[in-house]
């Protein structure tokens, strides 16, 4: 008797072991969760030189300083987008300092005054990825602002909704 249990045994592994066979699916599925945030990246190459004003036309205001070798790269999926730009202390009375950056494809820019308070660099910004966008300063002095010693200032660059 227990070599036929044994025989039955067997015989239903096995029959269950066909069955989930059988039962087998040839495709299987996932679920893929997926998303696109907004991308906003904004880098510069560096520092540029240093502005320095110090010659003049007799006469004449004192001759602008510029510099024109520092870059800057964007990458946006975004659309309606800006570039502001904004220093971290105001300038001396009597002493301006600009820039003007390069508009990538599809965008305008123009030159602009630098102050705390941020102003419009770049408008029209959509769905871009440049890089090597100029970034030109420019330092002007009225002879009333007098000998300004060495100082610098931050250029903050953001990447914001134009409104």
């Amino acid at each position: 008797m227990n070599n036929l249990a044994n025989t039955f045994r067997a015989a239903l592994v096995a029959g269950l072991a066909s069955a989930s066979v059988a039962f087998a699916s040839n495709t299987a599925t996932q679920t893929v969760t997926f998303e696109v945030q907004a991308i906003n990246e904004l880098s510069t190459s560096g520092n540029p030189g240093a502005l320095v004003v110090s010659t003049a036309s007799a006469g004449s205001e004192p001759d602008v300083a510029t510099d024109s070798s520092t870059t800057y790269a964007i990458t946006t999926n975004g659309t309606s987008k800006k570039i502001t730009a904004s220093i971290s202390a105001a300038m001396p009375t009597g002493v301006t300092l600009k820039v003007e950056l390069g508009a990538p494809a599809g965008a305008s820019a123009s030159q602009v005054t630098l102050g705390t308070t941020a102003v419009d660099a770049v408008t029209g910004i959509t769905q871009v990825a440049e890089s090597g966008k100029s970034i030109s300063y420019e330092l002007s002095a009225l002879v009333t602002a007098g000998v300004v010693a060495s100082d610098s200032t931050t250029v903050t660059y953001t990447v914001v909704d134009s409104i």
